[in-house]
């Protein structure tokens, strides 16, 4: 492996360290550190959600946590695979995939998945059998997640007369929002069906990350103009208190958090040398596929705001207040 990666790739140790390419490793880190805080489109459902304590520290702890275990992770891949080693099968695998001039095949011809190689350290079947179905039970739980909040999705859609009010329908024995199921079980089995039949359709999900930053994006706008554009709102806040040299602790923030975000998206979207596979000239199914879901969420909003319109109710006073807890 370490020959076959020596072709183009010079070796690397634990303590190398070199600021510009740290930076741009930050694109890779965040690809999946995003996730942790997918929660927080539950966290202002929760209740005492106005305690900024409970949701801050709800974040916080689930976003760190994951850090810490990444950092062990890495500690573990140092002391028992050897660093110079596992990159250079990582260089080995994706410097082949690349097509990177005078590349070897690699010896695995599969990712270099840590599990593996832990696997492969243990002599025992019943073990690495287990590790296998430990491994893949972060599937479900992900599964099981991104239904919960998507489903509440929805619901507040419903709720807000955005959707039909079917779509908030809650069975009365099981106490499940069955009509929200529906709307993400349904086109999630069409997707899943074309997905195992068709490998090349993966390719389209490849912009989903960074569609969730452009997500965050908009939130963190609307975080930095808040105390100025809805100043009651934000003056009625716990966060109100905090200020530096007064200007509000929510902007300041805000505008690292925006700055960052932006350079995520920037080098994800147009990294001269495509180092995420993620180029908008390399995956412009992707780009194609999430421009679509946006531009038919505003179709279904024009559509609730003529529709309601029509029926006397006006959306824009519904989205004017947030509502009481």
């Amino acid at each position: 492996t370490i020959d076959a990666a020596s072709k183009t790739f010079g070796g690397s140790s634990f303590g190398t360290f070199t600021f510009g390419p740290v930076l741009l490793l930050l694109p890779w880190l965040a690809f999946y550190l995003l996730w942790p805080n997918w929660g927080a489109t539950l966290y202002g459902e929760v209740r005492g959600a106005k305690d900024i304590r409970k949701p801050f520290w709800s974040m916080f702890a689930g976003l760190w946590v994951t850090v810490a275990m990444v950092a062990v992770v890495v500690l573990l891949i140092n002391k028992t695979i050897g660093w110079n080693f596992y990159q250079s099968a990582n260089a080995a695998y994706w410097n082949n995939l690349f097509a990177v001039p005078n590349a070897a095949a690699p010896p695995v011809p599969i990712w270099p998945y840590p599990v593996m190689f832990a696997g492969f350290l243990v002599n025992n079947h019943l073990f690495q059998a287990l590790l296998i179905i430990v491994m893949g039970l972060w599937f479900f739980g992900w599964a099981g997640t991104l239904f919960l909040s998507s489903t509440r999705v929805i619901f507040a859609a419903a709720f807000d007369r955005v959707l039909p009010a079917w779509a908030a329908n809650i069975s009365a024995k099981r106490r499940v929002p069955y009509g929200s199921l529906v709307l993400m079980i349904v086109p999630s089995l069409v997707v899943s069906a074309i997905y195992a039949y068709k490998p090349d359709f993966t390719s389209v999900f490849l912009d989903a990350t960074a569609v969730l930053a452009l997500t965050f994006l908009a939130t963190v706008v609307a975080a930095v103009i808040l105390p100025w554009r809805r100043k009651d709102l934000y003056d009625a806040s716990p966060i109100a208190q905090y200020k530096v040299a007064g200007v509000p602790v929510i902007s300041i923030v805000g505008v690292i958090t925006g700055l960052f975000l932006l350079y995520m998206l920037y080098q994800w979207s147009f990294n001269p040398d495509n180092l995420y596979g993620t180029s908008l000239q390399k995956t412009p199914n992707s780009v194609i596929y999430f421009v679509a879901t946006y531009v038919v969420a505003v179709v279904v909003y024009v559509i609730a705001r003529v529709v309601r319109n029509r029926q006397g109710i006006d959306l824009r006073r519904i989205h004017h207040e947030i509502p009481v807890e």
